[in-house]
């Protein structure tokens, strides 16, 4: 059955929900229930929450946790995380105190250079182009001097502008290429206006122009955008020591450890298959502390991910390197980040997040997040070629399976006690719950 409604946008927050519930739910009043119970007490704090995005229902809420322990280039930080998987926090706590037993976390800006492109179709020679566009390219930067004098007086703005030919992919197609240093903000709003600007000066002056022809002269912008591809703007976090220094118990010699774990990243960076797991586990730790700062997470996710592609075959965004019986473990991403604008002076726990981690610069966040993911990615292989991931895991995630089976609070004890040194898997987590229940 199709469902249709006019006029949507404009029904009361109220008149949503009663159209939702009673529209797509056999049971509306539940339904209505749950939307209620998720909305914030606080008028003024939901009012501001609606205004987020539109046709706001609801809040739909995921944990908030920290991660302590974190030494980054010296400085020691508690980095908070927002995520629903578990044993995230608790792999990143690890790792965090592990290595800050052996130095912390060194971290790097290789650059901070983010990107927006003019997208056009030109009837014409790429040559007689060029040469306009030569002639006209200061015209970009005065005719945006009112959008960019205030980036510029943070020490930011345009850095450059290129001309791109692509007229051997599709017929007839150039890009304007800029580059842009946004300084703490994410910059999106910034870059697009810029490039709105552009499109209409290259419009105008193309008009304008007495060499080109009429075709020429009717320059077609298809679109303006910022990409959320910036390998230049890229931070490097990395954590090094002896090796004798990597086992913390009996269970492995450290030198085996460093091969082995060596062996696993190795083959991350030559197996796609592996490659996207061993990447996923790195944005476990990123996407939770980019989420729990108000950034942009899908953009943050394209990014890194295009740039694990970027040799033509996707591979290990982490590497290795055993030297001298110096085992290091590194890895650089390309991070846009911002600490000013957006939801970072909006929402509350946004706010309270860059108080935590002492209300940072975009750099030193991108440092931040960098590490966070580094932490991860170790956590993760420290366990997989050691103990196997479901053994940490599963006693992170028992206590989900038990709420799920609405588990009282002494039969979760009694499964918590029982499994303490027994493998735990979901269906022995039940069996286990159905024996104490008869």
């Amino acid at each position: 059955m199709q469902h249709y409604v006019k006029g949507f946008s404009k029904l009361s927050k109220e008149e949503k929900i009663n159209w939702i519930t009673t529209t797509y739910f056999t049971n509306s009043e539940a339904a209505k229930d749950i939307l209620l119970n998720y909305l914030n007490s606080d008028d003024s704090l939901q009012k501001l929450h609606d205004e987020f995005i539109e046709n706001t229902l609801t809040n739909f809420y995921l944990p908030y946790g920290v991660a302590p322990n974190f030494t980054i280039n010296g400085k020691s930080y508690t980095i908070p995380m927002a995520i629903e998987e578990s044993s995230v926090v608790a792999a990143a706590s690890k790792a965090a105190k592990f290595w800050g037993e052996r130095g912390g976390f060194k971290t790097t800006i290789i650059n901070t250079e983010k990107i927006g492109q003019v997208h056009f179709l030109f009837q014409g020679t790429a040559e007689k182009l060029s040469t306009f566009f030569n002639q006209i390219k200061p015209k970009f930067f005065s005719d945006t001097a009112d959008i960019t004098k205030n980036m510029e007086k943070r020490g930011g703005g345009i850095l450059n502008i290129v001309l791109k030919d692509k007229t051997h992919e599709i017929g007839n197609y150039f890009q304007l290429h800029a580059t842009f240093n946004t300084k703490d903000s994410m910059g999106a709003n910034f870059i697009n206006t810029c490039l709105e600007q552009f499109a209409k000066t290259l419009e105008q002056q193309a008009l304008e122009y007495a060499d080109f022809t009429e075709d020429e002269r009717a320059v077609q912008i298809v679109m303006s955008i910022l990409s959320n591809y910036v390998p230049n703007c890229l931070v490097r976090a990395e954590v090094s020591c002896p090796i004798a220094k990597l086992s913390e118990s009996e269970v492995i010699d450290a030198h085996e450890f460093a091969q082995k774990f060596a062996t696993a990243v190795r083959i991350a960076e030559i197996e796609p298959y592996r490659a996207v797991t061993h990447n996923k586990g790195i944005m476990n730790g990123i996407d939770a502390v980019v989420l729990a700062t108000g950034n942009d997470f899908r953009a943050v996710e394209a990014g890194v991910h295009a740039f694990a592609s970027r040799s033509g075959r996707y591979s290990s965004l982490s590497h290795v390197s055993i030297q001298d019986d110096i085992f290091t473990f590194w890895l650089e991403v390309p991070l846009a980040l911002g600490t000013v604008g957006g939801l970072t002076s909006l929402h509350p726990l946004v706010k309270f997040s860059m108080e935590l981690l002492g209300k940072p610069s975009a750099e030193e966040l991108m440092q931040i997040v960098a590490a966070a993911g580094l932490a991860q990615n170790f956590a993760a292989l420290r366990s997989l070629t050691t103990t196997g991931i479901q053994q940490g895991h599963m006693k992170m995630h028992i206590m989900n399976i038990l709420n799920q089976h609405q588990a009282t609070k002494e039969e979760k004890q009694k499964v918590l006690d029982y499994f303490k040194e027994t493998t735990i898997s979901h269906s022995l987590v039940v069996d286990y719950l159905e024996k104490i229940r008869k």
